[in-house]
């Protein structure tokens, strides 16, 4: 499974684990052993929140596709940041005020 990103099958696995969980805990309080399951309950408990993590941080992961649009942008934003416009209340910052 890929750290990097989250795509449709991983959530649907995520759902899966779940609802095993769920049912795991479901039939043990019917067999009255729900306390007496403790560690078994622990080790699913921190696989599920382990995933339930990368789940709920999934929007900070970059696909490729988005890592390049956001060094685009980022490109973008530091070539205009060196281009030196003059004071941006000007009506024509092109103009340096040498050329008046």
């Amino acid at each position: 499974m890929s750290e990097e990103t989250y795509g449709p099958e991983r959530a649907e696995r995520l759902v899966t684990l779940l609802r095993a969980l769920a049912a795991r805990i479901v039939e043990l309080d019917r067999a009255g052993r729900l306390l007496e399951a403790t560690p078994e309950l622990l080790a699913q408990l921190g696989t599920a929140r382990s995933e339930l993590f990368h789940y709920e941080v999934r929007v900070t992961y970059d696909t490729p596709e988005i890592a390049e649009s956001r060094r685009v942008v980022e490109d973008a934003q530091r070539r205009i940041d060196a281009l030196d416009l003059g004071d941006p209340g000007e009506d024509e910052p092109w103009r340096r005020s040498d050329d008046r």
